[in-house]
């Protein structure tokens, strides 16, 4: 496993292979993110709050999701140029 990989454990056990495009913190939270993408579907991102424990949350809050969609949006911008 190289660090740009994570294994995500799916709600009926399954594991799953994720690439982990970047990381992030939110300064007004504290909560920290990580944004990854399915081998062979990199035009689904999905959102995940971690804990230095390992501990893996999907967000689900919809402010967050938002959030998480304009981080992105930026992180692609800067990629781009």
């Amino acid at each position: 496993m190289d660090e740009k990989t994570i294994w995500i454990t799916s709600d009926d056990g399954k594991e799953i292979r994720a690439e982990i495009l970047f990381t992030f913190e939110n300064e007004e939270t504290g909560k920290k993110y990580v944004l990854v993408s399915l081998p062979g579907n990199d035009d689904e991102v999905y959102p995940f709050t971690y804990t230095d424990d390992g501990e893996l949350n999907a967000v689900e809050d919809e402010e967050e999701l938002e959030m998480c969609e304009e981080v992105l949006g930026s992180f692609v911008e800067e990629d781009l140029v």
